[in-house]
């Protein structure tokens, strides 16, 4: 099974555009023609990349903007001749764009290098890491112009690269040098700051997404057409992973992880011998490293853990939802338990929700000599050291 690189740059590409030529940009549903006059807000900023020739009766533009032609494209007075397609004139009026949020979830596709459309399949994000992560490279696609507001809790959004009209800006220098430019203050507006590094994740276990921050505002976007609130489950008890906005009816696994831990390999492990049995059609999954805050008696420790998350879900409904990602769960644990020194996995916990039971089931299995030689040794060292202190006390030890 073709799968995406998880120990190299992933490409997420910006959906929406401000071209003149698509029908979505003006309020008529439609391209203007021969007959019409075009208003854009004389207050509003905006980019548009217009690809053709045009004809029109009148033109209103902003005080504040740009048109960028491509070769051959420009505008033409409409000369009262008959057009064919055009019977009626009115006013047609550019859509807002100030609206489109980087860290709305349903606005980027993935996609291949060679800038093709990743097809749907197995593998799936959590919520966080379907916008933009900062090992990612960032593409808004070429001869398309857009607005994009880039507001943000991070104190920047960190980028492997971006590629705009077809330019591939992929070292801090480039895209500062971009930033001079006209066009970059009317494609991003907003608080927020991005950053290109030029670099991709270091570390074999993988890299944390880094939009934990904005985690809120992603949720906010994704939910907005809900008015906020999640979906009700199908199950009663659906588990929380981390890094998305609502539960899910399946199971999810955290890991505890060793030097030896290659997030790829293991991946390619999961799909390609558990995953793709006949059982498990219709089944998804989702890795990643996440950073889990520390809790010390209820209290929220401003530390983090490091972990591997497991995310399991499938397309079973009613009381069957979640049942086949559980038994999937179950026989990842069983493989961990037999194989997860070797793998560099020291400890799995898993946690499950199904429609026929109303409080989840938590698992959690040591899988490490390691792991336990270490609880040993400390209770070892604890023990020496309780014995000194006790013939201290005595006067046994001076």
């Amino acid at each position: 099974l073709p799968l995406p690189a998880a120990a190299v740059a992933v490409y997420k590409q910006w959906i929406p555009n401000t071209n003149f030529e698509t029908a979505s940009n003006w309020d008529k549903g439609r391209v203007p023609c021969a007959r019409d006059v075009v208003h854009f807000e004389k207050d509003k900023v905006v980019s548009v990349f217009v690809r053709s020739p045009h004809v029109l009766t009148d033109m209103y533009l902003p005080l504040n903007g740009e048109l960028v032609l491509a070769a051959g494209a420009g505008f033409t007075a409409f000369d009262g001749s008959w057009d064919p397609g055009c019977d009626s004139g009115g006013t047609v009026r550019f859509a807002d764009a100030e609206h489109h949020s980087w860290f709305d979830p349903t606005l980027w596709q993935d996609v291949f290098p060679s800038r093709e459309l990743r097809p749907s399949g197995p593998i799936f994000s959590v919520d966080e890491e379907r916008v933009p992560c900062r090992y990612d490279d960032v593409v808004f696609q070429p001869e398309t112009s857009f607005r994009v507001n880039i507001d943000s809790s991070q104190p920047a959004i960190q980028l492997r690269s971006i590629s705009v009209m077809g330019q591939e800006l992929s070292s801090p220098a480039s895209w500062a040098g971009y930033l001079q430019g006209l066009s970059a203050p009317l494609q991003f507006h907003g608080n927020g700051t991005l950053q290109v590094t030029g670099t991709g994740c270091p570390d074999k276990s993988g890299c944390a997404c880094g939009n934990a921050l904005d985690g809120p505002r992603i949720c906010a976007a994704l939910l907005g057409a809900s008015g906020r609130q999640c979906p009700e489950p199908a199950c009663q008890s659906p588990v929380q992973p981390l890094g998305h906005c609502c539960g899910v009816c399946g199971a999810t696994i955290n890991l505890d992880f060793t030097p030896d831990f290659d997030l790829q390999k293991y991946q390619d492990r999961l799909v390609q011998e558990l995953l793709s049995q006949p059982k498990y059609t219709g089944v998804q999954i989702a890795i990643s490293k996440v950073h889990k805050a520390q809790t010390f008696l209820g209290i929220m420790s401003r530390s983090s853990t490091p972990l591997i998350q497991i995310v399991l879900i499938d397309d079973r409904a009613g009381v069957q939802a979640g049942t086949a990602a559980e038994q999937l769960a179950a026989h990842i644990m069983e493989d961990i338990a037999q194989h997860g020194e070797s793998l560099g996995i020291s400890s799995g916990k898993m946690e499950v929700a199904t429609g026929s039971t109303s409080s989840g089931q938590v698992w959690s299995q040591p899988v490490s000599r390691i792991a336990a030689g270490m609880i040993m040794g400390l209770l070892f060292t604890l023990l020496f050291l309780g014995g000194i202190l006790f013939l201290y006390r005595k006067g046994k030890l001076r």
